[in-house]
């Protein structure tokens, strides 16, 4: 098995070790940027006033009648009132743009109605395609709940500095569609690691995904999770073994605590034949230590891609821009992933 190092690294082969006993629930914790900005009022220059001077007949000029300033006032507020609806959309796209330069590409909401509740999807991808030959189902790390909604004609969502969430963008190419699916939203008060196991909400995620896929013509899925979003994308993947065509566990919470059991004891033979663990060398979290990966990837005989470097990283241990949360090299890791799901193989070092 071997581990990859990206230019900040090298090659090296990883061995394993004692795992870690516990998990505490701060993992990937993000606050949402604004959507969007205010736009004032169309300020208008005052208009002058016009008068005719009366001159000699030899020097008489003709000077332009002024049009009524009563008239122009309401010729002013009339183009005021039919463009400054396009103005001010224009300037909240671009303001969202500027806070999240994952908007700068085509997003929207999908949502599938379930018995009395909704599952629902945060959707990203090129704008021409109309077709995908892949599509990533990303679980974000805790609590999981994205709060996925549109209020005023705007979309909003949490979890914005995930690791997953707020690198979506670099997932992008004519062949891929990236879902990041929400909680279900009768699950928003509490979303625990325990209810993650159970076949509804295996049937949720399969409800959700295969409407998608039935919409944007998508030919096979990807499960990927990080953090205690690993737990999510384990279990859909392992109660959805028709769909996930392949799992990525990212930053994974390995170890039980008082959030729920992690994915300590599970039957690493329930895994896809398609895994792949991706993992921070540096990975300050002491619930998803970087230790824990190593043995985790040995026993299940599945590869494991390491990243080193990064940084500068900001907030707690187990939160969103720490190496927990590949801050600094949110590419690199996409960008390996990506082979691998292409290739099946490991990104040369």
């Amino acid at each position: 098995m071997y581990a990859l190092l990206y230019s900040t690294g090298r090659m090296v082969s990883s061995s394993a070790k004692t795992p870690n006993p516990s998990f505490e629930g701060s993992c990937a914790r993000s606050r949402a940027a604004p959507l969007n900005s205010d736009v004032g009022p169309l300020n208008q220059p005052p208009t002058p006033a016009i008068r005719a001077i009366a001159l000699p007949d030899s020097k008489r000029k003709i000077v332009p009648k002024p049009y009524p300033i009563h008239q122009l006032s309401k010729a002013l507020l009339l183009l005021a009132a039919l463009f400054l609806p396009a103005f001010s959309a224009l300037a909240q796209t671009s303001s969202a743009a500027a806070s999240d330069p994952n908007l700068e590409f085509p997003t929207r909401l999908h949502a599938v109605a379930r018995d009395g509740y909704t599952i629902s999807a945060l959707i990203t991808h090129h704008g021409t395609p109309q077709a995908f030959r892949h599509g990533v189902a990303l679980f974000a790390g805790h609590p999981g709940i994205l709060r996925l909604r549109e209020e005023e004609g705007a979309l909003r969502f949490d979890l914005r500095g995930n690791f997953l969430v707020r690198s979506r963008r670099q997932w992008l190419d004519d062949d891929i569609l990236v879902a990041v699916v929400d909680a279900p939203s009768d699950q928003w008060a509490g979303f625990s690691q325990q209810w993650r196991e159970t076949p509804r909400y295996g049937a949720d995620v399969a409800a959700l995904l295969a409407d998608i896929g039935a919409r944007y013509k998508v030919a096979d899925w990807t499960f990927i999770g990080t953090s205690e979003g690993s737990i999510s994308a384990f279990h859909a993947a392992r109660m959805n073994p028709a769909l996930a065509r392949r799992l990525i566990l990212t930053a994974s919470v390995f170890s039980p605590s008082r959030n729920g059991p992690g994915l300590y004891g599970v039957d690493l033979a329930t895994l896809p034949a398609a895994t792949l663990w991706v993992h921070h060398e540096d990975d300050p979290c002491r619930y998803t230590a970087y230790r824990d990966a190593q043995e985790f990837a040995a026993k299940s005989g599945k590869p494991l891609l390491t990243l080193r470097g990064g940084g500068p990283g900001r907030g707690g241990a187990c939160e969103a821009y720490t190496a927990h949360g590949f801050v600094g090299v949110e590419r690199e890791a996409v960008r390996g992933m990506l082979h691998w799901i292409r290739s099946g193989q490991l990104p040369p070092g």
